[in-house]
């Protein structure tokens, strides 16, 4: 298949990686360094967990034009970031198209791109997992032994299945598909977030915030509270063991918490190193949106939002 990953920082060059190893004709949409770095060097990534790196050789555009068609589109960046590419896709003739990464507006990013659009485009919305970071001439990747990706449309099932099994066939990639990507999205917000307020706690120092008793509670609390402003709104949390873990397995979540800050790669991905301050901002201002509608008390959020070390006396 004809596939392109727009964008190349971690996420999409490990997914231009998989694509590749999966017999697929990748091209690449970088641009400044990384477009050089991909254009001489290929597309190095150093797989942290695995302890190896790898080489694919990719072709590199610094553009989408209109007329350059593709059987699948990836478009994969931060959230603050997908507004910037959305006339350029849109003006693009190519009709499948998966915008993956945290996202609190994919409806209006679908609506806009279905009215832009001079042909008739199948959208999708996913999440891979993985993190990772920057290095110079690389990236490092962190994620499990195989890729996974959930994906999905806005409370349909997609017609055009098939084109996106098409591309991983011959991968060991993990496809997860569900009916509302939105509702999964927005939940997957609602656990990130406080998560990563422990890291500007203690200004990047996790080790020292898994002794917080205090503060992990409050995280805790605060995912509860998020998923009770999704449910007064009509949002079913998705994966539904996520309220549950929060809500009634909370000795489990505190306990994963503190292994989690505890060890290296728990350290790595939530550190400020493969967190963009930036995205959680966006996320942060979003999810307030969703508050005030909900119009209910989240005084965990409230706390967290200013939290000192200081304040602690641990419970």
């Amino acid at each position: 298949m004809r596939i392109l990953v727009y964008g190349a920082g971690v996420l999409g060059s490990y997914l231009a990686h998989v694509l590749v190893r999966g017999g697929n004709h990748v091209t690449v949409l970088a641009r400044g360094q990384r477009f050089h770095e991909l254009q001489n060097d290929g597309n190095v990534i150093r797989h942290y967990l695995q302890l190896r790196t790898t080489v694919d050789n990719v072709h590199v555009i610094g553009e989408l034009q209109p007329e350059d068609v593709y059987d699948l589109i990836f478009v994969v960046m931060k959230y603050p970031d997908f507004q910037a590419v959305l006339p350029a896709l849109a003006a693009n003739h190519s009709k499948h198209v998966i915008i993956v990464g945290n996202n609190a507006s994919p409806h209006e990013m679908r609506e806009y791109l279905l009215a832009e659009s001079p042909v008739k485009k199948q959208i999708a919305f996913a999440f891979q997992v993985s993190a990772g970071w920057r290095e110079t001439g690389r990236m490092i990747c962190v994620r499990g032994p195989k890729g996974q990706m959930t994906i999905g449309g806005l409370g349909e099932d997609l017609s055009w299945r098939s084109v996106i099994d098409q591309a991983f066939s011959n991968t060991s990639y993990k496809l997860t598909y569900i009916k509302d990507m939105y509702e999964w999205l927005i939940s997957h917000i609602v656990m990130i977030l406080p998560l990563n307020s422990i890291a500007s706690s203690y200004h990047g120092d996790l080790l020292q915030a898994a002794g917080d008793k205090k503060l992990l509670h409050h995280v805790i609390d605060a995912v509860d509270e998020g998923h009770q402003v999704l449910e007064k709104l009509g949002y079913t949390v998705t994966p539904a063991s996520q309220k549950q873990f929060a809500r009634k397995n909370r000795k489990m979540f505190y306990l994963g918490l503190r292994i989690l800050l505890a060890t290296p790669v728990g350290r790595i991905l939530l550190s400020e190193k493969a967190v963009s301050a930036n995205e959680m901002f966006a996320l942060n201002q979003a999810f307030h949106h969703l508050k005030q509608s909900a119009n209910i008390p989240t005084p965990n959020w409230d706390i967290l939002e200013n939290y000192s070390p200081l304040q602690n006396n641990n419970r």
